[in-house]
């Protein structure tokens, strides 16, 4: 059946029968890809008979569908004229894991972020009443993301609109791990009074409430559906799903399906991507041992416990001393100051692409108080997350600017959980640590364990002519780079670990002024406002010579690191041939 699908109208004339079948369909095609590439399984294995619904009531594109974080739309693409992403091997990497508007007319936004549906949906909606037109607006929006604050910001305003916008809300009961915070209490007690509870989060903001518990029941929400379309005002249509459903192993297992790797389909064996020793699992050893030892010392995630590798077993040994606040970093950072304030000693971590929606409480919550919070950044990296919506390179620009902050930037295991320790243990600053992203370095090199001196850069070798410094993960690539001098140029270059992002060792690069003349930074993020140029910045007035390696300011998509290096001028070859090129100048 998922053959004969085109575009979505080519389903409206399928029999009860023949969209079981597609639902089966789609499942297989989404069974053999994940098998082989891994993605979100869980979120649309539940959602498959309510996206061949919706398709089946409305009319899409002229209809319009914004899918929150959009986990739930590879169904939608297969309906979408985008089955053969799906169906041949070939063809897997032509669409993204999220909604594309590049990839087709039945797609809004790109979204990767949580909590967002409704305000999207809002602004279509507002835009379609001045222009007089008629269409259907629907947001869809899981019951994990209700936690996020836009989320609710989203469905405060919908009811003011007076006019055609339905919200579905997906309700499987789980966020990526377990559901955190008080308004699933109310959820509960909706789906088990069928939605007749008094009690109505929705409806005390003002919005009408349609429920269905057979949200994996296509003949049920196509009638459920058919009852809002063309509605003249705002609706919450609240379903019931079965989060990955049609496979045992992820029915069962549900935080561990929410994203899986590639996996074997008889026995549900994922394949790991890294076999190695990776930061999560050290950072959550730590941690827990830190806890034994000083029962003030707390670990915050929001929603994303095993970014610091606090598993369901792990978040058990916690116990008090574990919080997830669900997807609401911007709540996470304001309450860890609070706990610092009060003689708590907080470690909140989260991935680089989300701590972009903490940059407010982190200036005026956190570091206007001067707080001793310590933040963790994971993922801020070009070896990071690679699609469009999740890219960590922008932290250091961001973060580096705020007033207080203590910016720290380790190079190894060692130097990071050496970091980590005196940030907890220390009551000065709000300390912030980008977690190193090219994989778990443990070299020789001694560390310090004291970080309170502030922007004090530690100069690993000692050379001349030319300086290097290597930020944090690019550390290691400047370690070749001095090779590369020594074997090309016979140029015994001086080697820097700085160390602090957020400031500058001001003496250190008086110092070089004597018997260097080029200095070559390399940072793991954007240069635009970042690390390189508050070097070339310092000696603008003077003759040292200063070039700045990272990457240009730009929204990267499924890209290969090796490649994007290359664009940016980081290999080696490319930087061999620019000191060439300086040397015959100078």
């Amino acid at each position: 059946m998922l053959e004969k699908v085109n575009k979505p109208s080519d389903i409206k004339g399928f029999s009860q029968e023949e969209l079981k079948e597609l639902a089966k369909d789609m499942r297989t095609a989404l069974m053999q890809k994940l098998s082989k590439r891994g993605g979100h399984f869980g979120p649309n294995f539940g959602m498959v008979e309510a996206i061949i619904a919706m398709h089946y009531v409305f009319d899409s594109p002229n209809d319009k569908f914004v899918f929150d974080v959009s986990h739930q739309a590879y169904c939608h693409k297969m309906l979408t004229g985008r089955k053969e992403a799906f169906l041949d091997e070939e063809h897997y990497y032509d669409v993204s894991g999220y909604t594309n508007p590049a990839e087709s007319e039945h797609d809004f936004f790109n979204v990767g972020h949580t909590s967002t549906s409704v305000s999207l949906a809002s602004g279509l909606a507002k835009a379609r009443d001045l222009l007089q037109k008629k269409e259907n607006i629907i947001a869809v929006i899981g019951d994990g993301s209700l936690s996020g604050g836009e989320a609710l910001e989203g469905l405060d305003f919908a009811a003011e609109l007076q006019s055609n916008l339905i919200i579905i809300v997906n309700d499987n009961e789980m966020s990526i791990a377990e559901n955190h915070g008080g308004l699933y209490q109310n959820l509960k007690a909706l789906r088990e009074s069928n939605g007749t509870c008094s009690n109505n989060l929705f409806k005390a903001m003002g919005l009408d409430y349609i429920y269905q518990e057979c949200g994996n029941d296509i003949a049920a929400m196509i009638e459920t559906l058919q009852k809002v379309k063309d509605i003249d005002h705002p609706i919450v249509v609240h379903i019931h799903t079965k989060k990955g459903k049609g496979y045992k192993v992820a029915e069962e297992n549900k935080e561990d399906w929410h994203y899986c790797a590639p996996f074997d389909k008889e026995s549900g064996k994922q394949f790991s991507y890294n076999e190695e020793e990776d930061y999560e699992v050290l950072t959550n050893h730590y941690l827990l041992n830190k806890m034994k030892q000083d029962p003030a010392v707390v670990a915050v995630v929001a929603a994303v416990p095993t970014n610091i590798g606090f598993t369901e077993e792990k978040r058990k040994l916690a116990g008090k001393q574990f919080v997830d606040v669900g997807i609401a970093e911007e709540h996470a950072v304001a309450m860890v100051s609070g706990i610092a304030k009060n003689g708590g000693k907080p470690v909140f971590a989260t991935y680089s692409s989300f701590i972009q929606r903490t940059y407010d409480q982190i200036s005026q919550d956190l570091c206007i108080n001067q707080n001793p919070a310590t933040i963790l950044v994971n993922g801020a990296s070009v070896y990071g997350m690679n699609d469009v919506t999740h890219l960590g390179i922008f932290d250091i620009p961001l973060l580096s600017n705020i007033p207080n902050l203590v910016y720290l930037a380790p190079t190894s295991k060692k130097e990071y959980l050496s970091m980590l320790d005196w940030s907890i243990d220390q009551s000065t600053y709000p300390v912030a640590i980008r977690i190193p992203g090219n994989g778990v370095v443990d070299d020789h090199r001694d560390v310090d364990k004291d970080y309170s001196q502030l922007n004090r850069y530690k100069v690993e070798k000692v050379g001349n002519t030319i300086a290097v410094l290597g930020l944090g993960s690019f550390y290691q690539l400047a370690e070749e780079v001095c090779m590369m001098l020594k074997e090309c140029f016979h140029i015994d270059a001086t080697l820097i670990n700085p160390r602090y992002i957020s400031g500058l060792d001001t003496a250190l690069l008086d110092e070089l002024k004597a018997n260097h003349k080029l200095v070559l930074t390399f940072e793991d993020g954007i240069l635009d406002g970042g690390f390189g140029q508050k070097i070339a910045s310092y000696y603008g007035m003077d003759d040292m010579k200063v070039q700045t390696y990272g990457l240009a300011k730009s929204f990267v998509d499924r890209y290969d690191v090796s490649s994007l290096l290359k664009e940016n001028g980081m290999d080696l070859a490319n930087i061999k041939e620019q000191i060439e090129l300086w040397l015959t100048n100078n």
